[in-house]
């Protein structure tokens, strides 16, 4: 090994070198690259006296000063920095890829080797490549064998006249955010399942038998998906304002078993929850002047509550032994899960009351037979009558009795079907309760799912309506048309997505038969494009029904609606 002093040559003339080591005379070790990267790799590696840099690359050394004096930013970034040849070898690279990597030398070595032969993710799966062929950026996802997820985005390093043959690699490690994405995405797909049960799985089971099976799923996922052990779900009474135990898992039994309200003050911080309908982030439970302990040991806690078309419907909490255990993502998380723990609860009250007597499973069974056939049937015959009308009068009044025999058909088998059914066949039967008000109303719903349909079926002719369905506007235009000649529909339900128009452009179609008080627009939780909503509350309605129904809202709704008419028609 030389004991002289080196000499670092940028160039490639071997007659510059031949100059340059007579010159030395001898005092020095000369070594020659033959690009000012290059330089800045060697450079890197080993100590020089000096840089002699030939006539040709005196511009491009420029360019290796400006690398040089930023090498001490690239060294301070958060983000890895590394500078690839052709063969996707380091020529370059800062202490963060260095760390990662677990590494003190990385120059020479294959980018892919040092990160363990990584998976490549997406979007390009040859990046580096693509950036040097196409002279223009290309980035893309690696996935270590730890399980680790890093970002990197190649740019080619030109040099004036040539084509590239070197890159600038960025790398930033992205694992926690790939990681809440991938968690966010399984908390949408759990949320369906949390009270998926078929008709035939609910006869058989009894209501107690529902709401463990429910209890069991929303434990599950709670301790699986988003690792809470310690948890504490509570349902509010909206009469009295008292918190009612549901589930809990690792509480104390005296706070398993106090008595909450829903209040701002002495009831803890899940009656201040349901009381304000904000959750609640406790850092310190020692600190923190609203907390009541819940679970032993407990230092923080996370309480949001159960929200259900902008009204509380419970409190869903959970504990750590840990203080500051809690970050913004988690209560993301958990306000995102316990919406679909809302709505499966709903689903749940509903099914109780719905499906829980063999008496009503028995009128339902006669319903989808006969209900929505009997609708097509009715679709049909309009849109005939509808070609016809102005042109073949006989054809027309054929067509009207058509509508008005099928129409009364569909009441006979409604009504035998109620005679044939047992009325106690079942100690939990369910006995709709007496609502005058609805009795012989005739409604429309237009709904492009069926299930919608058959459930505006099923839940208000429970109630002694006369209820009658669409699929698209264009239908609900001449199913109102022509019911007007009859005596009009009492109320119009109407989803704000139809498959051929928005909500509010059906409203105002609708007015040339009905007036506003007896349209009704049904919204579920998405996006609403059209801004159906809005210019239908600024057009005067006032009648908005969420999916899926509660039974209690659609009845009201709906009862709303009569009772308006029947005012308007006494005041006139």
């Amino acid at each position: 090994m030389s004991d002289k002093a080196k000499l670092l040559f940028v160039g490639d003339n071997d007659h510059g070198v031949a100059s340059l080591l007579d010159s030395a005379d001898g005092q020095f070790e000369v070594v020659q690259v033959n690009s000012p990267i290059r330089a800045v790799a060697q450079l890197a590696r080993e100590d020089f006296q000096g840089v002699v840099v030939s006539n040709e690359h005196v511009l491009k050394a420029f360019r290796m000063g400006e690398l040089l004096r930023g090498e001490r930013v690239l060294e301070g970034m958060p983000d890895g920095v590394v500078l690839l040849d052709e063969e996707n070898n380091i020529v370059w690279g800062n202490s963060r890829v260095r760390e990662w990597t677990e590494r003190d030398q990385i120059f020479g070595e294959n980018i892919y080797k040092i990160f363990r032969s990584p998976q490549i993710v997406g979007a390009d799966y040859c990046p580096f490549r693509t950036a040097l062929l196409t002279a223009q950026p290309s980035s893309s996802t690696l996935r270590s064998e730890e399980g680790k997820y890093y970002r990197i985005h190649a740019a080619p390093l030109s040099e004036v006249g040539e084509r590239p043959r070197h890159l600038v690699v960025t790398i930033r490690d992205v694992t926690e955010e790939i990681l809440e994405q991938q968690k966010l995405a399984a908390i949408h797909r759990a949320g369906p399942d949390l009270a998926n049960l078929t008709p035939e799985e609910l006869l058989h089971m009894t209501v107690e038998e529902r709401v463990e099976l429910l209890k069991a799923n929303i434990l599950h996922y709670t301790q699986d998906l988003l690792n809470y052990d310690l948890i504490e779900i509570r349902l509010l009474d909206s009469e009295t304002g008292r918190l009612e135990p549901l589930l809990a898992h690792g509480m104390e039994p005296t706070a398993e078993n106090r008595e909450l309200f829903a209040k701002t003050e002495g009831h803890g911080v899940t009656g201040f929850v349901a009381a304000t309908g904000k959750s609640y982030l406790c850092e310190d439970t020692a600190a923190d002047p609203l907390y009541m302990e819940g679970a032993k040991g407990a230092r923080s806690s996370l309480t949001v509550p159960l929200m259900l078309h902008d009204e509380v419907i419970g409190t869903f909490n959970v504990e750590s032994p840990e203080t500051s255990s809690f970050r913004e993502s988690d209560l993301q998380f958990l306000e995102i899960f316990t919406r679909d723990v809302a709505i499966a609860l709903n689903t749940l009250e509903l099914l109780v009351a719905e499906k829980a007597s063999a008496a009503a499973q028995s009128i339902e069974a006669v319903h989808s037979a006969v209900a929505l056939p009997v609708d097509e049937i009715l679709n049909d015959a309009v849109n005939l009558m509808e070609r016809y009308i102005g042109h073949e009068p006989e054809v027309v009044e054929r067509l009207q009795r058509i509508l008005r025999n099928t129409r009364d058909i569909k009441q006979v088998i409604q009504k035998v079907g109620q005679k044939m059914t047992p009325t106690q066949a079942h100690p939990q039967a369910f006995q709709a309760e007496q609502r005058p008000l609805l009795c012989g109303r005739r409604i429309l719903v237009a709904d492009a799912d069926e299930p919608v349909r058959s459930a505006a079926h099923a839940l208000l002719e429970r109630y002694k309506c006369v209820v009658e369905t669409s699929h698209d506007g264009t239908e609900t235009i001449c199913m109102t048309r022509n019911m007007s000649i009859e005596g009009g529909y009492d109320v119009i339900i109407a989803d704000i997505r139809l498959p051929d128009m928005g909500g509010y452009d059906l409203m105002l179609k609708l007015q040339d038969f009905v007036a506003t008080h007896q349209i009704v627009l049904m919204t579920g939780f998405g996006y609403d494009p059209g801004h159906s909503i809005v210019k239908a509350r600024q057009a005067g309605l006032d009648a908005i029904l969420y999916k899926p129904f509660r039974l209690d809202q659609l009845l009201e709704t709906v009862e709303r609606s009569v009772k308006r008419s029947l005012d308007l028609a006494r005041s006139s």
